[in-house]
């Protein structure tokens, strides 16, 4: 690696270390503010605010990457899209760079994305709050041995999960779900069955969880596809620039009521969304191997 890509990858880091930690400030002061004024109009007002503020820091950070980094991404697909509707994203996961290439594609674009988190890590210093504060939903989830030794608790998860998804009730948000559970190597890929050339097999079941868990208010789903032409790359190679060129596809799909049903009780449901699960990452391995091909002159900038 050069000086020069060294130094811009060090510089770039250092930018969204501190924008972090300026933002970072005014969101841990409004947690406090939620946490001993808990009205319902105080938290709507509050959460606009702490929105807002997460959009501007996405906002910094991709102006970041567009001056040092450079990337270019080239678009293909639907881009029709607006911030006041509730979306569903799922994509393919190689990298933590495809979070950065996420919020590029979509900040100011659709309502802040937010993620399904474990609810043991609202207790994570500072990070934690900082999440309960932006409204991210922790999710209770039972292991199968539990569930055996406490059979009362079966279905308790999901309710548990929608009175945390409540409040997005009344306004938009924006849910992102990696299917595969884990980052794609070709390792992970060797030991599976290699149904799917470029993709991992994808875990049905946490989609279904996140879909029931908000109850229908999810309309659609944005499925992303993301290639790196000249191979997937680390945090720091994004940042110093040495990742010229990303290519994304985008497909919108309505979320229709039969995806919504009683994943882990209702068989006839639970082999149905596989196959629809199974069908849309057969579809994505197809779109994944087209992009990897395609001209750049056939993509839409």
């Amino acid at each position: 690696m050069s000086v020069l890509s060294a130094s811009k990858g060090a510089v770039s880091f250092i930018l969204i270390v501190v924008n972090t930690l300026l933002c970072f400030i005014p969101v841990m002061v409004l947690a406090l503010f939620k946490c001993v004024l808990p009205f319902a109009s105080v938290r709507a007002f509050l959460n606009v605010i702490l929105d807002n503020i997460a959009t501007f820091w996405i906002g910094v950070n991709n102006v970041n990457q567009r001056v040092l980094g450079k990337s270019v991404l080239h678009v293909s697909g639907e881009n029709d899209f607006v911030l006041k509707d509730w979306y569903m994203i799922t994509a393919n996961h190689q990298s933590w760079v495809d979070i950065l290439v996420l919020q590029r594609l979509f900040n100011r674009r659709i309502p802040f994305i937010k993620f399904f988190l474990k609810r043991e890590l609202i207790w994570v210093p500072f990070i934690g709050l900082a999440w309960w504060a932006l409204e991210f939903p922790f999710m209770k989830r039972y292991s199968s041995a539990l569930l055996k030794k406490r059979p009362e608790l079966k279905g308790k998860d999901i309710e548990v999960t929608k009175r945390a998804c409540d409040k997005f009730q009344y306004f938009p948000v924006s849910i992102m779900n990696f299917l595969e559970g884990t980052r794609f190597t070709p390792e992970k890929h060797d030991q599976q069955s290699g149904q799917y050339k470029h993709l991992l097999m994808p875990k049905a079941g946490g989609l279904s969880f996140a879909l029931n868990a908000m109850d229908g208010k999810l309309h659609q789903l944005i499925d992303v596809t993301i290639v790196y032409p000249e191979g997937v790359p680390n945090f720091f190679d994004y940042l110093c620039g040495k990742v010229p060129e990303i290519k994304v596809h985008l497909r919108v799909m309505s979320i229709e009521n039969s995806l919504l049903g009683d994943y882990q009780n209702d068989a006839d449901y639970r082999a149905y969304f596989q196959q629809w699960v199974n069908e849309l990452w057969q579809q994505k391995d197809q779109q994944f191997e087209c992009l990897l091909h395609a001209e750049l002159k056939n993509i839409e900038h």
